[in-house]
C-alpha cells in the first residue's frame, strides 16, 4: 500500500495517535491550557466528528504509509470549533474555516510532510469553494508535540499573515485565491519524501489521557 491522503473523518479517527485520538481540546467549550491531552472525552470527539461532517464534510486530511498513520491536520468552520471562542487574541472569523492542530508522528519530522500535509488540507478547502482559512499559532518557544496549535513560522512560510496579532498566540489567516501554490500532484509529492519506510520500534510512551485516567484511579 503506498502512501496516501485520506479523509478524517469518523471512520479514520482510530488512524489518530494515541495521544490525539481522545484528545478534546478544540471539541471543549470551557476554557482550557493551551496543551494537548489536557481535556480526553473520546465520546465526545466522536460526536463533533460526527456531527462536523453530516453538516459540512470530513474535518480534515490524514497521511498513512501501508497502513500506519504519519500525520493528520483536523479543520472545521470556525463556527464549530467550541475552544476557539477562549484564545487570547481572540475568537476567529465565523464565516472562515479554522485549521485546529496539526501532528507529525516523531519518526517523520523534519522530511518536510508538514508542508505536503497543510498544502492537501489547502487544496481540499479550496475545491469545497472556501475562501478564508485562520489559525491560531505559537509565536514562543514550544513543545509542538503537545502544542494544539501550529507554529507560527511554519504558518508563514506557507503564506499565512497576522490577523491578530499576540504575543503568544496570534490569529493568522491565509486567502485562498488561487489553487496555484497548491495545485501539484500532492500525491507524487507525498511518495517523493524521503520518509523512512520502516520506523524503529519504540516502546509505547502513556499519553496525556492514559496518564490523566491512571491518576484518577488512585484517588
Amino acid at each position: 500500500m503506498a502512501r496516501r491522503f485520506r479523509p478524517l473523518d469518523s471512520a479514520a479517527s482510530a488512524l489518530l495517535p494515541g495521544r490525539c485520538a481522545a484528545c478534546a481540546f478544540w471539541e471543549s467549550p470551557e476554557r482550557l491550557p493551551l496543551e494537548c491531552g489536557v481535556r480526553c472525552d473520546a465520546e465526545r470527539v466522536s460526536a463533533w466528528m460526527r456531527a462536523v461532517e453530516e453538516s459540512w464534510g470530513s474535518c480534515g486530511r490524514v497521511v498513512v504509509d501501508d497502513g500506519v498513520p504519519l500525520g493528520f491536520v483536523k479543520y472545521a468552520p470556525a463556527s464549530a470549533v467550541p475552544q476557539a471562542r477562549n484564545m487570547p487574541s481572540g475568537p476567529p472569523d465565523e464565516a472562515a474555516v479554522l485549521v485546529c492542530c496539526m501532528h507529525i508522528v516523531p519518526e517523520a519530522r523534519q522530511w518536510g510532510l508538514g508542508k505536503v500535509l497543510m498544502q492537501a488540507a489547502l487544496r481540499d478547502l479550496y475545491q469545497r469553494g472556501e475562501r478564508v482559512v485562520q489559525a491560531y499559532a505559537a509565536a514562543g518557544r514550544v513543545d509542538y508535540a503537545t502544542s494544539p496549535v501550529v507554529g507560527v513560522e511554519f504558518l508563514l512560510r506557507m503564506g499565512f499573515t497576522a490577523v491578530r496579532p499576540h504575543p503568544e498566540v496570534p490569529l493568522m489567516q491565509l486567502e485562498l485565491k488561487s489553487l496555484a501554490a497548491w495545485a501539484e500532484n500532492l500525491e507524487a509529492a507525498l511518495e517523493a519524501l524521503r520518509i523512512p519506510l520502516r520506523m524503529p520500534e519504540r516502546r509505547p510512551v502513556p499519553t496525556p489521557c492514559q496518564t490523566l485516567a491512571s491518576e484518577k484511579g488512585l484517588r
